[in-house]
């Protein structure tokens, strides 16, 4: 097989090759997803209605986000 027919067959580098967000994206939106559960969860074994943790979980966000505005 000639040099030319494999270089043409084999796919740009550019075209296959994820960027680190995309490469990380799923494994963080997982990770965010089983913390906000397990925080969910402890909140409601220590008494917490499921509303009023996820309002405090929402308020941490809202802080979180006003303290790295800062």
């Amino acid at each position: 097989m000639s040099m030319t027919a494999v270089s043409t067959s084999v796919a740009p580098a550019h075209d296959h090759v994820l960027t680190a967000q995309e490469a990380l994206e799923p494994l963080f939106l997982a990770l965010e997803e089983e913390v906000e559960v397990k925080m969910i969860a402890a909140a409601v074994k220590a008494g917490w209605s499921l509303e009023d943790a996820v309002e405090a979980i929402d308020e941490l966000r809202r802080s979180e986000l006003v303290g790295d505005a800062h």
